[in-house]
């Protein structure tokens, strides 16, 4: 009987032995899984982060053109304004 006992209960703890060396090995294929998909969804944040960068000084390049050209206009406005004032006060002084 107890030699019975003693088999069943060795049979017991080497099934629960094989089955959570199969368990292990699924976890493990599962984070091997998961580590991959992770390190795949990170290219792509690198990708997408790479791609604002680019935008981004693109947006910087372009507003500092626009900044360069709307000091030459109110340079040119200046100049326009000084002229039509000069021009308007040399007619005035003819008029009187």
């Amino acid at each position: 009987m107890k030699n019975i006992l003693k088999n069943f209960l060795l049979l017991a703890v080497m099934g629960l032995l094989v089955s959570c060396g199969d368990l292990s090995k699924k976890i493990e294929e599962k984070l091997n899984e998961l580590s991959n998909k992770t390190d795949h969804l990170d290219s792509l944040v690198n990708k997408e982060f790479d791609k604002v960068k680019s935008l981004d000084s693109l947006i910087n390049f372009e507003s500092d053109k626009i900044k360069a050209l709307d000091s030459l206009v109110n340079k040119s406005s200046s100049r326009l304004d000084s002229i039509a004032k000069d021009k308007f006060n040399a007619l005035k002084k003819i008029m009187n």
